[in-house]
């Protein structure tokens, strides 16, 4: 029980970080958390929570065409991948 609660503990606990803006964007920050009564933490870990998505598509997609373009990975077309799933019967 004793370990179930610290393992759940722990995973509760977040990383701290701290970054560094630009002073127009800390002010736009700052604007909207006084506008709004929220913290610009809540807004900053909202930026990184619905951002994180988008940031992974991108960098591992580029990642994978460089890949492709240096031969390393393989590609099919999608006639071929009908063909594969039986989807053009």
């Amino acid at each position: 029980m004793v370990c179930d609660i610290l393992n759940t503990y722990i995973r509760v606990i977040a990383m701290a970080t701290s970054i560094r803006l630009s002073a127009k964007a800390e002010q736009r920050l700052d604007f909207l958390a006084a506008q709004t009564g929220r913290t610009k933490a809540f807004y900053l870990r909202q930026m990184i929570e619905n951002g994180l998505d988008d940031l992974e598509d991108y960098y591992l997609a580029a990642d994978v065409l460089e890949r492709v373009r240096q031969g390393k990975e393989s590609t099919q077309s999608s006639t071929q991948v009908r063909a594969d799933l039986g989807l053009d019967d």
